[in-house]
């Protein structure tokens, strides 16, 4: 049995929220050790389980750094740029393709030319 209380599914006190809650707030649990965790059931298999860390003890979220974004943006321009055509096509080129859906499928009515 653990130390940590344990609360079902939406039923956890005021002032306690998961990581990804934290998020969303803009806040970060910035070292806080876990105070309790959440189970929700599920059918015959083990609960799912998240962790909970005290709003109050958050910190708020490190503003990203000019060069941190300008990496992102390139690696993001990277996932979309085909490989055999070289275009920036607007999504995420599919792992499984390997290039874009055009160059895939060149007899599809898909194409870009």
């Amino acid at each position: 049995m653990s130390a940590l209380p344990v609360y079902r599914w939406r039923l956890a006190p005021d002032g306690l929220a998961t990581v990804r809650q934290l998020r969303a707030a803009g806040l970060r649990p910035g070292g806080q050790q876990v105070v309790a965790q959440v189970e929700r059931p599920r059918r015959r298999r083990p609960p799912l389980v998240a962790f909970l860390y005290r709003v109050d003890r958050a910190k708020p979220v490190r503003p990203m750094s000019p060069a941190k974004q300008a990496a992102l943006d390139k690696a993001n321009a990277a996932r979309r740029t085909c490989p055999t055509c070289g275009l920036d096509v607007g999504y995420v080129i599919p792992a499984r393709l390997g290039e874009c859906v055009p160059c895939a499928f060149p007899d599809s009515e898909q194409c870009a030319a």
